[in-house]
């Protein structure tokens, strides 16, 4: 069996609401990633009550001869009505809600609006498109999840909008050039991948001609006082190993 780690890495402006979590779940891994609409106070109260049922809903991946699909479809129902609930209203939130199983090398997911995942197998690099509409809109949204493998050597990579959002004057850093990243990148930990893309970013802030640096943040793990902008980043990764 290829060994699997799993990293996440974010640069925190504290303006917004990216947000994400795992749960183990014997031989699976879920994983979320999510954009809460609004400001970051705002936004609070409503991760708090995603991740009560998030984690709360790894109990029904534990059966080995579980459903994937149909558990996964299940419990982002449960996720969209606890935002509804939280924020006492509508409130958009894209998300991302993966099942990876590491017996099998599969992964079940559904991509509800959220900025595309990107698969690395070798060389090649393929995009995970939405499959439903983000969460929070309607209390009775149903997504059906997708399945795909990931192969020994292959790479799993999340980000939030807010780092494909990230400009150097009027330019933003983009979905491309974090697949650029990603196929070019020595991939050894999840980790590892996780601040290659965040330090690409910064590069990118940085060093353009066209650079507007709207801010000075912290960034967590990273070095203090990096002008990566004022919007919130964040990169989740999945690696399994040969």
């Amino acid at each position: 069996m290829a060994f699997t780690n799993v990293g996440a890495l974010y640069h925190a402006a504290r303006t917004g609401g990216d947000y994400f979590d795992f749960a183990n779940a014997g031989s699976r891994l879920l994983m979320l990633m999510l954009d809460i609409a609004g400001e970051r106070d705002e936004a609070l109260d409503i991760a708090a009550a995603v991740q009560d049922t998030f984690q709360g809903g790894a109990d029904m991946l534990l059966a080995e001869d579980v459903n994937e699909s149909v558990a996964l479809t299940h419990l982002l129902l449960d996720i969209n009505r606890a935002i509804l609930q939280a924020a006492n209203g509508v409130r958009c939130a894209p998300a991302f809600l993966g099942c990876y199983n590491e017996a099998l090398g599969t992964l079940s997911y559904v991509n509800a609006g959220h900025t595309p995942p990107l698969l690395r197998d070798g060389t090649d690099v393929s995009t995970l498109e939405a499959t439903g509409i983000p969460l929070g809109l309607f209390s009775h949204a149903v997504h059906e999840a997708q399945i795909c493998v990931l192969p020994p050597n292959s790479a799993l990579l999340l980000v939030s909008r807010g780092l494909i959002e990230a400009k150097a004057g009027s330019e933003e850093f983009g979905l491309e050039r974090v697949k650029q990243v990603l196929a070019t990148a020595a991939i050894t930990t999840a980790q590892q991948l996780c601040h290659q893309v965040l330090n690409s970013v910064k590069f990118f802030v940085e060093n353009s001609p066209r650079r507007n640096l709207l801010g000075r943040a912290q960034v967590r793990q990273l070095s203090e006082n990096q002008p990566l902008g004022n919007n919130d980043a964040t990169t989740l990764a999945l690696v399994r190993s040969p």
